[in-house]
């Protein structure tokens, strides 16, 4: 299992955990709801049948009923006849302005509600319409609530977590490249060294020279690494000659069964402002991880021309092809499908080409068993 899947994982598991955490919560907080609006449903059918006795015995000792009556300061109740006139009302608050317009509405919307009771008062059938309380209605609206600061909280925590993370990251990246730049430099010149030798002796011209174009290669690796973490110079390069170069040295390296197709179109202008030897780095990682797909043979084409305001590089293979849930993770560091490699190759790519040259790099299209096709974009003003 690669790094990428670990990560995606335990990213999975822990909003799994959260998930299960904020649904228990939200389930307990609308059962406590639901109990407390059976209690004031209890409450307000006791206020009716006190105020109904009251009513009924006016020589009954009521203290009892009038303190239930009191009780009530937080349920909103509105009393009205058949007629739908208004007799009476409790803990309701209105502007001063237009009241009685307001009260019509609160009764419109306890009608709607469904909340009422029919009861006798002066002998004359009364409707009883009442609403949650406003203590009730916080409360209902709380698991909402609860949720927005949850996932909040969470987006922020994760958001810190990420930035934190590349920052580290950033810094592990740019501190291995500067030490592999320093390592290969001690071997390149003691390279360099024996090939002056070498072409004093009576060795082949022809091996010295491509021993001499590896060495060279080296250098310019070396050279590669030493740019990460600073930004490079861009200037103006000829793309075509940078991508023929690039695909000549990898020609000469790689399977005869590959073979490789150049299509750059008629009367376009190849030159943009790029950094040569990072560019150079993408096109070999990217071709490398297309001919690793074609596990060395099949077709690799690569298609230049211009496209909006953008010059557009097509790198297409015939290899295995990937999934459409993967093309955003095969940018990711660490993901990779070989036993061997650290899955940098399209990583490092996709930073070179967004972030060092304002460009974009990403999946145009793959099928499986048929190939795909990465697509390079850069800017020409």
């Amino acid at each position: 299992m690669n790094i990428f899947l670990k990560k995606r994982q335990w990213k999975i598991g822990f909003l799994l955990f959260a998930g299960f955490i904020v649904l228990g919560s939200i389930f307990y907080t609308s059962s406590l709801v639901k109990e407390l609006a059976k209690e004031e449903e209890k409450k307000v059918k006791l206020w009716a049948e006190a105020l109904a006795s009251i009513d009924s015995d006016l020589n009954h000792d009521s203290r009892l009923l009038l303190k239930i009556l009191e009780q009530n300061e937080t349920i909103p109740i509105i009393l009205t006849n058949e007629e739908n006139e208004i007799i009476d009302h409790r803990n309701l608050k209105f502007s001063r302005k237009d009241s009685i317009a307001e009260l019509r509405s609160e009764l419109e919307k306890m009608k709607s509600s469904g909340l009422s009771f029919e009861i006798e008062l002066y002998g004359v059938k009364t409707i009883l319409y009442y609403d949650d309380s406003s203590l009730l209605k916080q409360l209902a609206l709380y698991p909402f609530i609860q949720l927005g600061l949850i996932a909040f909280l969470v987006l922020l925590a994760y958001l810190v977590f990420t930035i934190s993370k590349k920052a580290e990251q950033d810094q592990v990246w740019v501190g291995m490249s500067k030490e592999t730049a320093h390592q290969l430099g001690t071997p390149i010149s003691s390279l360099l060294a024996w090939m002056e030798l070498l072409k004093d002796s009576d060795i082949d011209k022809s091996l010295t020279q491509e021993m001499g174009k590896d060495v060279e290669r080296l250098e310019v690796i070396a050279e590669r690494f030493s740019k990460i973490g600073s930004r490079p110079v861009l200037v103006s390069n000829d793309i075509k000659q940078i991508l023929e170069e690039s695909i000549n040295y990898l020609k000469k390296r790689s399977s005869n069964k590959i073979e490789f197709s150049v299509n750059i179109g008629e009367s376009i202008d190849c030159k943009t402002r790029l950094n040569k030897e990072l560019f150079s780095w993408v096109i070999e990682n990217t071709t490398k991880n297309a001919i690793d797909a074609m596990s060395g043979a099949g077709r690799l084409s690569f298609d230049l021309r211009k496209l909006q305001n953008n010059l557009c590089l097509d790198i297409c293979d015939t290899g295995k092809g990937i999934h459409k849930k993967q093309y955003r993770a095969i940018f990711e560091p660490g993901y990779t499908t070989k036993k061997r490699g650290w899955g940098l190759g399209l990583s490092l790519a996709k930073r070179i080409i967004e972030e060092y040259h304002g460009g974009k790099i990403f999946v145009h299209r793959s099928e499986l068993g048929k190939g795909s096709c990465i697509r390079i974009l850069l800017p020409t003003n």
